[in-house]
């Protein structure tokens, strides 16, 4: 593996800012194969040196993969003027890190967004190719029915012309003036789960994604809140 600077390399673990790895390398709290470091420029092999700080490893990881519990109006986006996007949720030294968004939430929609800088497994986790499933909990304006699952398990095209393929519709509750469901999509075009209810005449009140292939929104995460994916999370989603 190809030497980096251990500023960086330390940084990358997301426990610390540069300035903050400057500190302890200043102070003699970073250790490289067990002798102290001399700087932050020096140089070192993550895959063969043995790095500490305050005698504690360094796990290093050469992607970085992120949960991220959406709020509401938060674009989907690493820029754009026209307003604050996911990446202002997260600190300085990671927003340095040229994360992404694993495909869009709407700025109204809440829940579980990927972020990552691993270009390859996200355009894999986001092709139609491989079908992975996206899940989301809806609330809508009306009583969805069971000839709304048949119509989503169909497939359908809406009135100007968008081909959708077949979907899930779960009913959770139905009354008259609102219903509750769990959608479940296989593709993901622009407002797909609002044009689609909405072509039923059920329009979204609420919508929040909770899971996505195999991996679940972490009940632990608070609106806004994200933490890093564990090594076995990643593994699993490269196995889709």
């Amino acid at each position: 593996m190809e030497k980096q600077r251990l500023d960086k390399l330390i940084a990358s673990t997301g426990r610390w800012s540069r300035r903050e790895v400057k500190a302890l390398i200043r102070q003699g709290r970073v250790l490289v194969d067990g002798v102290p470091a001399r700087s932050a420029e020096e140089k070192a092999d993550p895959g063969s040196a043995e790095i500490t700080v305050n005698g504690r490893p360094v796990e290093y990881r050469r992607w970085t993969w992120l949960m991220l519990n959406k709020p509401a109006g938060y674009l989907s986006a690493t820029e754009d003027g026209r307003g604050a996007t996911v990446l202002d949720l997260l600190p300085p030294e990671l927003r340095k890190r040229d994360l992404f968004p694993v495909g869009r939430l709407d700025k109204d929609t809440e829940g579980l967004l990927l972020l990552t800088n691993e270009g390859l497994l996200a355009h894999r986790l986001l092709s139609p190719k491989y079908h992975v499933e996206k899940v989301y909990y809806a609330r809508v304006a009306g009583r969805l029915t069971e000839a709304d699952c048949r119509a989503f398990a169909a497939g359908m095209t809406l009135a100007d012309g968008l081909a959708c393929q077949p979907a899930g519709l779960e009913i959770l509750a139905a009354g008259e003036e609102e219903s509750q469901a769990h959608v479940t999509l296989r593709e993901g075009k622009f407002h797909q789960v609002k044009r689609m209810l909405a072509h039923l005449g059920k329009p979204v009140l609420y919508l929040e994604r909770i899971r996505m292939g195999n991996l679940p929104l972490d009940p632990a995460l608070s609106r806004g809140e994200y933490r890093f994916l564990t090594d076995k999370e990643v593994e699993g989603l490269r196995k889709i």
